[in-house]
């Protein structure tokens, strides 16, 4: 069983999805990445998440995010089941969600364990209740953000955005964004940043409660 952390190389994989064979580290290319997973089709938390996953899909891809779904069972059931999702959120899936019925894709990402054996079939929601997870991976491959929700929690992909939006932002300045931070918000520069440094960058200075917290405008905005 995988443990992955914030860090590791996103494990690549072959897979059928709703959209065909891919194989995920191709498939991504330069792009960022959301992979977000489902235990079971036809559930009725998964079917509002996927539905409004479509609905972001604008969203993500104006910040260059492909994303893709994964659930536990083969890739003909998701298509049946993106019809109910359709009727129920008024979007269709509009990305690709991977078939996994063999459970490996599951297992090389560590939700579920290697004991979970080879076959979706016979299978329940609550025996899969650990594949409920959101990874967001950057173009060099690596994994930024994981987030595991309970089956009873519906996944706030508005937050996902937001993150990403942080991600993409400090990746390109040595920036951090401070609790709640969004768009336009000020941020903070980071210690790895010397005060000389931080003149050069920011000649109108820097607001600074303690030496420790040195808050700009964000950059670029």
């Amino acid at each position: 069983m995988a443990t992955l952390t914030i860090g590791s190389d996103a494990p690549d994989f072959e897979a059928e999805t709703t959209e065909g064979t891919i194989r995920f580290h191709e498939w991504l290319g330069e792009s960022w990445g959301v992979l977000f997973s489902h235990p079971k089709d036809f559930t009725p938390v998964c079917s509002t998440e996927l539905g409004y996953m479509a609905k972001l899909k604008p969203d993500f891809e104006s910040r260059n995010v492909k994303i893709i779904g994964l659930s536990v069972d083969p890739a003909d059931s998701h298509d049946r089941w993106a019809k109910d999702i359709a009727d129920i959120t008024g979007y269709a899936p509009n990305y690709p969600i991977i078939g996994d019925p063999e459970l490996k894709v599951a297992k090389l990402y560590g939700m579920l364990p290697a004991s979970a054996g080879d076959t979706s079939e016979g299978r329940t929601p609550a025996d899969n209740q650990t594949v409920r997870n959101v990874y967001v991976i950057g173009p060099d491959k690596k994994i930024k953000l994981m987030i595991a929700y309970p089956m009873s929690t519906g996944r706030n992909f508005d937050e996902i955005l937001r993150v990403i939006d942080s991600l993409q932002l400090t990746a390109e300045h040595q920036v951090a964004t401070p609790v709640n931070w969004k768009q336009g918000d000020d941020v903070i520069i980071t210690a790895a940043v010397s005060d000389e440094e931080a003149k050069k960058r920011y000649p109108d200075g820097w607001k600074a409660p303690r030496p420790y917290i040195r808050i700009v405008p964000q950059p670029g905005h």
